[in-house]
């Protein structure tokens, strides 16, 4: 029960920032396929580069064991198939299953509209599912269970490009979104 209460409680406050951030909004999160906002962008790569970060500095404090953490294996072809048809229905829809929830919650009938489309989806999914099971284990990756392990160095070298990486994300999304938003121009009467 406690497990539940706390998964609702923190469901909860992420959906709260979520709205607070406006990622209730379809127009700001598809803005991001139009590279016009980039604030999607900055919270996620915050939020994956902050998490491995923290990992790391676990691992090395000895509190958490790389070892007794369970990796699933990766399905190259079934994630790159996945992710796309993921973004069409987010590029179209301008909502993610979390954020259509926040948009719900905030009252958006487009957002009820696209957990409907999400939950129709879903049952149809599960209905052909024996006949594509195939495709969620294509392109499986054997060779190594982490990034580290794969390209033969230190966790500590990608995380420091990948924080590299963060901050060249922020550094061309500024300049992406200031590039959209145009020139200022004033006037005076």
């Amino acid at each position: 029960m406690e497990m539940i209460i706390s998964g609702l409680l923190l469901g909860g406050a992420f959906g709260f920032v979520l709205e607070r951030a406006g990622f209730g909004n379809p127009n700001k999160l598809t803005a991001q396929f139009r590279l016009s906002d980039w604030s999607v962008f900055k919270v996620m790569f915050t939020a994956i580069v902050f998490a491995a970060v923290g990992l790391m500095i676990f691992e090395r404090l000895g509190i958490v064991a790389s070892e007794e953490l369970f990796v699933p294996p990766a399905f190259l072809g079934a994630a790159a198939l996945g992710g796309a048809l993921v973004g069409a229905g987010f590029a179209i829809g301008g909502y993610c299953p979390g954020t259509s929830v926040v948009g719900l919650m905030s009252g958006r009938i487009d957002a009820a509209i696209f957990l409907v489309g999400l939950l129709l989806g879903t049952v149809i999914f599960a209905g052909v599912y024996p006949a594509i099971e195939s495709l969620t284990t294509l392109g499986k990756f054997a060779k190594a269970d982490a990034l580290p392990e794969a390209l033969h160095v230190s966790s500590f070298s990608v995380n420091v490009v990948m924080v590299l990486a963060a901050v060249g994300v922020f550094l061309l999304g500024s300049w992406m979104e200031k590039k959209s938003s145009g020139p200022v121009s004033s006037t005076t009467n």
